[in-house]
């Protein structure tokens, strides 16, 4: 398939159609990743008897290892695959993955002496599915973004607004993946909620394999002759990495299991899980591996540039681990402590979860006409100043829901009006950072290592997964014997401390990095 220059793709309102497909294929995509993400926590420590400490255990393993693979699905896709390829085979691996989650198995049980008996096939199956999922994402997620990045010119005024709307196809698949299987699954069974949620990723993956003629050869493989070429037997390179992605699926399967099984020296109390050390694996292959790159293949500017995406990594690294709490530590506190009728309706702890992504689609035009008028104004915030406020406005939506744990209603319940603040300026700070940093990605980083270093991007996400798991046992309880209730003047003193060092992580570093930002904006050299 010919390339043609970014001018002269085709365009609709402005932007190229591919975007469009992108955005499409991303909104159903995150519609099944989301719509299954609201259920996850609830339904392993309401069905499967999970307590909090061993679901945040497993749900911060499984968020690790769903972002930290995409390094290795970038790396594939840069130097063999091509773009297209890898999102059609992650999109494959992620219904099944999705479907699979469908199966319940039977609900686990409480014994009188507080033992707990779980359905160990349906375990085995639900881990088996994560398995897929998470390979599936680490083909699909870097690359379907770096997709986008490819549909503009080097300093194409488009390309962040681009990513804006682009965004906007993210979190409207989260808001209604959360909205409409999140009530599902709680009120009908889990087995529907997450059977919903497979039935949008089958949706995506239509929609990209229809729509991909309209990349106009932007996701290609880099060098199709080398993948067709033969390397074992009658399989050539292309068979060999799609069997080696089989094969990691069994391997994560394994991961996911030791989500508890920690090393620990007594003496000293040192502990770490297996899938850290593997993290700890990846992150300095991908460190040594662009440190390489840069002192043999880029010149000054470029390693510079490369720089700081590194920097960036960081601080979208703090933001998230403040704000994937939204999954762990939100919904457990609005579960159990919070008041949740409004507008004439019970809402269910899963179902607010979309509040996030309703924020974010209501503020992306604002913001989409906000960064083109300040930029022609020239007072456009630097990238690295975007994250500066991004992390302003994290610290400061975990203030209002310290202040909501220490004041509650009469009812000892906390408001659920606190909560939709602490979203929205959740949200104003995402739209701050997670926006510009994706566009920076792909901007700053050189052509041949950009999927890579997207995947790096992700793998900072995947260790914001942990930290914000271990943030989240700040508050962990266990829960008390069947026919008990949880103690709510002993629980909201707990969600009060977690969400005031929240709050302290995101203001201070926010601040550093507001005044570290002239400084690192020099290392772009020009690239807005």
């Amino acid at each position: 398939m010919s390339q043609s220059t970014n001018s002269e793709l085709p365009t609709f309102a402005g932007h190229p159609i591919g975007l469009y497909i992108c955005f499409l294929t991303e909104m159903w995509e995150r519609f099944s990743f989301y719509g299954m993400k609201a259920l996850l926590l609830l339904y392993l420590t309401k069905y499967h008897l999970f307590n909090d400490e061993t679901g945040l255990n497993l749900l911060g393993a499984y968020g690790g290892l769903v972002y930290a693979v995409p390094v290795l699905g970038g790396l594939l896709a840069d130097r063999y695959l091509g773009m297209r390829k890898a999102v059609v085979f992650g999109g494959v691996l992620l219904v099944l993955g999705h479907l699979g989650m469908a199966f319940e198995g039977h609900a686990g049980q409480r014994l009188e002496d507080g033992t707990i008996v779980q359905d160990q096939f349906a375990l085995q199956v639900f881990y088996f599915s994560l398995a897929l999922i998470i390979c599936g994402v680490g083909f699909l997620k870097p690359n379907i973004s770096t997709i986008v990045g490819r549909l503009y010119g080097e300093n194409d005024p488009r390309t962040e607004s681009g990513f804006t709307i682009f965004y906007a196809g993210i979190n409207l698949g989260a808001f209604a993946a959360a909205l409409f299987c999140g009530w599902l699954g709680e009120t009908y069974g889990w087995g529907y909620g997450f059977g919903a949620a497979g039935i949008g990723m089958v949706l995506g993956l239509i929609t990209f394999i229809l729509g991909q003629g309209q990349l106009h050869g932007r996701a290609e493989p880099p060098n199709p002759d080398m993948l067709r070429q033969k390397i074992w037997g009658p399989l050539n390179r292309e068979h060999v990495i799609y069997l080696g992605a089989i094969a990691a699926v069994f391997v994560i399967w394994i991961l996911i299991q030791a989500h508890s099984i920690y090393v620990v020296f007594v003496k000293d109390k040192i502990e770490f899980s297996l899938v850290v050390m593997v993290m700890h694996l990846f992150s300095i292959c991908l460190l040594i591996g662009i440190a390489w790159f840069m002192y043999r293949h880029c010149t000054r500017i470029e390693a510079h540039r490369l720089w700081v995406v590194l920097i960036l990594i960081f601080w979208g690294t703090l933001f998230f681990a403040l704000y994937e709490q939204t999954a762990g530590s939100w919904v457990l506190f609005s579960d159990r402590a919070m008041d949740r009728r409004a507008l004439g309706v019970v809402w269910t702890a899963g179902q607010l979860q979309s509040l996030g992504a309703l924020f974010i689609f209501m503020l992306t035009p604002i913001f989409a006409w906000l960064w083109p008028r300040l930029e022609r104004l020239k007072l456009n915030p630097s990238k690295p100043a975007k994250a500066g406020w991004g992390l302003i406005f994290a610290g400061l939506a975990f203030a209002v829901l310290a202040w909501s744990a220490g004041n509650p209603m009469q009812s000892g319940l906390t408001a659920l009006s606190w909560f939709v603040l602490a979203y929205l300026i959740l949200e104003i700070g995402e739209m701050f950072l997670s926006p510009s940093g994706l566009a920076a990605v792909t901007q700053l980083s050189v052509a041949r290592v950009v999927s890579l270093m997207m995947g790096g991007w992700f793998l900072g996400t995947s260790y914001a997964e942990i930290l914000a798991a271990e943030l989240g046992k700040l508050a962990a309880v266990d829960l008390p014997k069947a026919g008990g209730a949880i103690n709510l003047t002993e629980l909201l003193p707990k969600y009060e401390v977690l969400f005031t060092f929240s709050a302290q992580i995101g203001v201070v570093s926010g601040v550093i990095a507001l005044i570290l930002a002239p400084l690192i904006n020099r290392w772009t050299h020009g690239v807005k």
